[in-house]
């Protein structure tokens, strides 16, 4: 499912318009993004929690020419699926 498709199916099961749904989801996408970006946590209880990790700086190899190269530490973005979640999927 892409995000069009998302829509199409929350403006249907919400019974709103396909503009108003577009909106609502874009606000979501945005305020997580958002939240996350000022390493915060979003909790959605039954769905999961979005989060930030830490990748550590390591050693790495260029596989075309074998030279070791310094990858730099990063953060990463996290995503826990919630137990309802989990359960829905193992389920199917």
């Amino acid at each position: 499912m892409n995000k069009q498709e998302l829509i199409d199916t929350v403006a249907a099961e919400a019974g709103v318009g396909k503009l108003a749904a577009q909106e609502l989801v874009d606000a979501v996408i945005q305020t997580v993004t958002e939240t996350v970006v000022n390493d915060e946590t979003v909790q959605l209880i039954g769905f999961g929690t979005f989060g930030t990790g830490k990748r550590a700086a390591r050693a790495g190899r260029n596989p075309q020419t074998g030279e070791t190269l310094q990858i730099a530490a990063a953060k990463t973005v996290k995503f826990t699926a919630g137990k309802a979640f989990k359960d829905s999927v193992n389920k199917a």
